[in-house]
C-alpha cells in the first residue's frame, strides 16, 4: 500500500500478535488479495448489541461507523422475526406471499403517493443497477450524472458510475461526475454544463444519480440547488434517481418521527429511489421505489425476477425493522441525539474546521496543526479513536472528512463517549 491509510497492510502480518496474525494469513489465503482489512491492526468481533461491539475477550468498542444494522446490531425482533420465517418457508417472489405484498404496501405509505411500485434486490448494487436499467428503458437515453466522489455499488453498470471506486478516468463513456459538492461550485450550475457536454457528444441523459446525504463526498445533506439541478435534468429528458442506500430509514432524523427519507429535506419528488443497506438490519434486503409509469415501461421491454430478492425471510427482516424504527420513534431519536453531538464536536476546538450533518449521519472537517486539510492527520484520528475503542472512518476524495453514522439506538451516554475519546485524540494531536 502507498500513501497514508488505516487500512490494513498485509506486510505488516507478522507484525501483529499471533492469532490474529494466522487468521489473517487464511483470510488471505482464502479470499485473495482484493478485500480489505480496516485498521492498522484488525480487530476481530463476535457480538454485538445496539450501537456496540465485542471482541473475542469481550472488550467493548462503540460503534459509530455501521449504518447497516439501524435498528442496533443484533435487534431481538429483528432476529425473531428471521428466525421464525426461516423455520417455516423460504422461497421466492414467483409464489404469491401474504407478507411480501403487505410489507409493499406498508414500505409505500412511508413515500409520496406518486412512487407507487416496488421492486426488491438483493443489495444495494443491485437497486441502483436496476434503476438504471429502467431508467435507460424509460427515456431512451444513457447519459448518467453522478457527484464528483460518488459511490453507488459495485455491479459493472454501477462501479462504470461510481468515481470513488474506479476513478474518474474510469468511468463509463456515458457517465459524467460534477465537481460538486463543493463550497466553490454549485451543483445545478454543474449538471447544466455537464448537460450542454453529453449533448454536444451525443448523449441523450437517462439519469441524475444522486446519494441524497453525499455520502462519500464528504457528507453534505442539504444542497439548496438540487432541486434546480433536478428541474434542469428533467428538462432535457432524465429522470432524478434518489439514492437511499444509505441516508434513508430516518438516518437523517425527523423531528415529529415521520421524515424517513434524504430527499424529503429538500422537497424534492425523485422518480425512482433506491434502497439498501439498513432495510434488513444486515440481513440482504434492498430495492426501489419507482413511478408506475417508469415500472411498466421497463416491463415492456424486459422481465424482472431475482432469486433472493425480496423472498420471504428478507422480507420477514425488512418488516421487523420498518416497524422497530416506528415503534421505537428512531428517527426522532436520531434527530435529538444527532443534533446534540454535532453542537458538541463543534466545541472541541481549532482542529475542527467545519460539521455538517442531519440526524446521525454526520461529516467533520478536519484541519492538522498548521490549519489546514491533512489526510495523514484525519487518518491518524480514525486510528487513535480505533485504540480508544471507538469506530469511525473517513469520507471525502481527500479523506480529510470524518464519517461518523452509527446505529441508530445509538443514545446520550454513547454520544458522551465518542465525545470525550474524540477530544483527547485531537488534544493530543493539536
Amino acid at each position: 500500500m502507498t500513501g497514508p491509510t488505516t487500512y490494513f497492510d498485509p506486510a505488516r502480518v507478522d507484525e501483529l500478535p499471533a492469532e490474529t496474525a494466522s487468521l489473517v494469513k487464511r483470510r488471505i489465503a482464502a479470499l485473495g488479495p482484493a478485500y480489505r482489512l480496516f485498521y492498522r491492526e484488525p480487530v476481530e468481533f463476535v457480538r454485538g448489541e445496539r450501537a456496540h461491539l465485542f471482541d473475542r475477550d469481550g472488550v467493548d468498542y462503540l460503534d459509530a461507523y455501521n449504518n447497516v444494522p439501524s435498528v442496533g446490531h443484533a435487534h431481538p425482533r429483528v432476529v425473531a422475526a428471521i428466525a421464525e420465517q426461516a423455520a417455516r418457508l423460504n422461497t421466492h417472489t414467483r409464489y404469491l406471499d401474504a407478507a411480501t405484498v403487505a410489507y409493499a404496501e406498508d414500505l409505500l405509505s412511508t413515500f409520496p403517493s406518486h412512487l407507487g411500485n416496488v421492486m426488491f434486490t438483493c443489495t444495494g448494487s443491485e437497486a441502483n443497477d436496476l434503476a438504471l436499467r429502467i431508467a435507460k428503458a424509460a427515456t431512451g437515453g444513457t447519459g448518467v450524472i453522478v457527484s464528483w466522489n460518488a459511490y453507488h455499488g459495485v455491479t459493472t453498470e454501477v462501479a462504470a458510475v461510481s468515481p470513488s471506486l474506479v476513478g474518474i478516468e474510469e468511468m463509463a463513456p456515458w457517465a459524467r461526475a460534477v465537481r460538486s459538492p463543493h463550497p466553490d461550485v454549485d451543483i445545478a450550475e454543474a449538471v447544466i454544463a455537464t448537460l450542454g457536454e453529453l449533448e454536444i457528444m451525443g448523449i441523450k441523459p437517462a439519469a441524475l444519480l444522486v446519494d441524497t446525504v453525499f455520502a462519500s463526498d464528504g457528507v453534505y445533506p442539504d444542497l439548496p440547488s438540487l432541486a434546480k439541478a433536478v428541474a434542469a435534468v428533467r428538462k432535457a429528458g432524465g429522470l432524478f434517481i434518489a439514492d437511499e442506500v444509505q441516508a434513508g430509514f430516518g438516518r437523517l432524523g425527523s423531528a415529529d418521527g415521520t421524515g424517513m427519507w434524504g430527499f424529503q429535506r429538500a422537497d424534492l419528488q425523485p422518480d425512482i429511489v433506491t434502497l439498501g443497506k439498513p432495510m434488513g438490519n444486515g440481513h440482504p434486503v434492498a430495492g426501489l421505489v419507482a413511478r408506475p409509469e417508469l415500472t411498466a415501461a421497463f416491463a415492456a421491454k424486459s422481465r424482472y425476477f431475482n432469486t433472493f430478492g425480496g423472498n420471504p425471510v428478507a422480507i420477514a427482516a425488512a418488516q421487523a425493522t420498518l416497524d422497530v424504527l416506528r415503534d421505537e420513534q428512531l428517527p426522532a431519536h436520531a434527530a435529538r441525539v444527532g443534533e446534540r453531538l454535532m453542537d458538541g464536536i463543534r466545541s472541541l476546538g481549532s482542529s475542527v474546521a467545519a460539521v455538517r450533518g442531519a440526524g446521525l449521519f454526520i461529516g467533520v472537517d478536519l484541519v492538522g496543526p498548521d490549519g489546514t486539510p491533512d489526510e495523514g492527520f484525519t487518518l491518524d484520528v480514525v486510528d487513535a479513536m480505533k485504540q480508544r475503542r471507538v469506530l469511525l472512518a473517513t469520507a471525502g476524495a481527500d479523506n480529510t472528512t470524518l464519517k461518523i453514522r452509527p446505529p441508530l439506538p445509538f443514545d446520550d451516554a454513547d454520544a458522551d463517549r465518542l465525545l470525550e475519546a474524540l477530544a483527547a485524540v485531537l488534544e493530543e494531536r493539536a
